[in-house]
């Protein structure tokens, strides 16, 4: 399988897995910028450093990703003012320096890194479902 192609089910997992994780037993999650209540299948995996950024893209430390609905995700640029306010909040001024600071890190991942990564997530999944 290509890299692309590895990325893109990564991703899918991983989306899947954020948005499950903060799911209530109701299959019901809430927006992490907007507080609207949704069942996660209505909802996305949104980042406050952009998914461009691969040392972060699938980020679980410093709660780079956290569930977003499509109204503050896409069409609001990811709320990333009041996102990155809380986030700062949450995490400490320090650990959300590093966050910034490791977003602009480059990461190199072989295919093999891919696969483990889609493996782990898709373990964990299946623990929340």
């Amino acid at each position: 399988m290509s890299k692309t192609k590895l990325v893109k089910k990564l991703d899918a997992i991983f989306s899947k897995y954020i948005r499950w994780y903060y799911a209530d037993d109701n299959g019901y999650v809430s927006c992490y910028t907007c507080h609207v209540s949704k069942p996660v299948k209505e909802m996305q995996a949104g980042h406050f450093q952009s998914r461009r950024h691969y040392s972060v893209r699938w980020d679980i430390k410093y709660g780079n990703v956290k569930p977003q609905c499509v109204k503050c995700n896409m069409f609001e640029q990811g709320q990333q003012f009041i996102f990155g306010n809380k986030l700062k909040a949450e995490i400490g001024e320090d650990r959300f320096n590093e966050l910034i600071q490791l977003a602009n890190t480059s990461v190199k991942r072989s295919q093999d890194d891919y696969k483990e990564m889609i493996e782990y997530y898709k373990s964990e999944l299946n623990k929340l479902m």
